[in-house]
């Protein structure tokens, strides 16, 4: 049976009769709904919803979308992502040369029968730090390189919730490291970490930062030489000029790390402390210990740079503040900074 949150004209974005695509609110709301479609087009496939009963497709032709493919995860039959092709009317009022020409959006964990074991697997993939190696990481990445072999990479867009934004930003990250530096929305990416952003004393969370940034710093000089971290360092710096689009807010603890990692790294760039910035940035404190146990494993959620976006004023409720519907509100009081790595 359909929920409220699967229909576009009860849940969707309200008032957005033209795209301007340089307004970043409707760039954000626009991009959260096709993430949206994406989670509702595996809920269409398991409610057997077909044609005009499939509640999906609202959700991108709305804002002048076209499905263009579905990713089917090759360990179960869930559709875990899709590609949209922008094809807006020629009467449409929408600044179409400033927008994609294509958005791959994966969705996240959906709490569903036919799809709950799976993304429960892939969840606990990411906190092992083995997502890379799971198959819908592989088909996804397939099909990036596929669209972007098809059309000027300037013009895909990645995009993502939760465990979906994992995958956008393993793309990315991949993408970049040959060149192609993705336009990429990442709403709610997981970030492993203690949830700091929950203490209320400034001087506190300051304290736990920098005992962070010694225990990391520390550690990653005791498991590897400096001759060894250098060139690891020159590899994450590589990717500096690619800058996603990260959207997170203080209540949710799953994303929430992030607001501490740039913090820290800020910090230590206007301080001066460059050298350990380059270590401490691309290291955490569960890669080192996995690397204790002789796996030298690079944190794959780890990016030297971002633009990020917190929601000053989320729900109060972990559930609500992490839904991707919280993008789309059009009662948000958002905070941005773009945060970029110094080389």
């Amino acid at each position: 049976m359909a929920t409220k949150d699967q229909i576009f004209h009860l849940l969707g974005p309200s008032g957005l009769t033209g795209i301007n695509w340089k307004n970043v609110d409707h760039v954000r709301k626009v991009v959260a709904s096709l993430v949206q479609g994406a989670y509702v087009l595996e809920q269409d496939r398991q409610g057997k919803r077909e044609g005009s009963q499939a509640l999906a497709p609202p959700w991108w032709e709305t804002f002048g979308f076209q499905l263009k493919r579905i990713l089917v995860d090759k360990a179960d039959p869930s559709i875990f992502g899709a590609i949209f092709e922008y094809k807006p009317p020629p009467s449409s009022c929408n600044h179409s040369a400033d927008g994609p020409r294509f958005v791959v959006a994966f969705r996240g964990t959906l709490i569903e029968d036919e799809s709950f074991v799976q993304d429960i697997n892939l969840d606990l993939q990411f906190f092992r730090n083995e997502l890379h190696s799971s198959s819908r990481c592989k088909t996804a990445m397939q099909a990036v390189e596929n669209v972007v072999a098809t059309a000027v990479d300037s013009r895909v867009w990645l995009a993502g919730h939760s465990l979906g934004s994992a995958i956008a930003l393993l793309v990315g990250k991949n993408m970049a490291k040959r060149g192609s530096k993705l336009e990429s929305f990442l709403f709610n990416p997981p970030y492993v970490s203690a949830p700091i952003e929950s203490i209320k004393s400034q001087k506190l969370k300051q304290a736990i930062q920098v005992g962070i940034c010694v225990a990391t710093f520390v550690g990653a000089l005791a498991n590897r030489s400096v001759e060894e971290l250098n060139p690891s360092a020159d590899s994450f710096a590589a990717l500096s000029r690619w800058v996603p689009r990260l959207f997170v807010n203080a209540v949710d603890y799953v994303s929430s790390g992030y607001i501490s990692y740039f913090e820290r790294q800020a910090g230590m760039q206007n301080m001066g402390a460059r050298a350990i910035q380059r270590v401490v940035s691309q290291h955490t404190l569960g890669s080192l210990f996995l690397s204790e146990n002789g796996t030298q494993a690079e944190p794959l959620h780890l990016i030297p740079s971002a633009d990020l976006t917190i929601n000053l004023n989320p729900p109060n409720e972990f559930v609500k503040a992490h839904a991707i519907c919280e993008w789309w509100n059009p009662d948000l009081k958002l905070q941005s900074k773009v945060y970029k790595y110094d080389n």
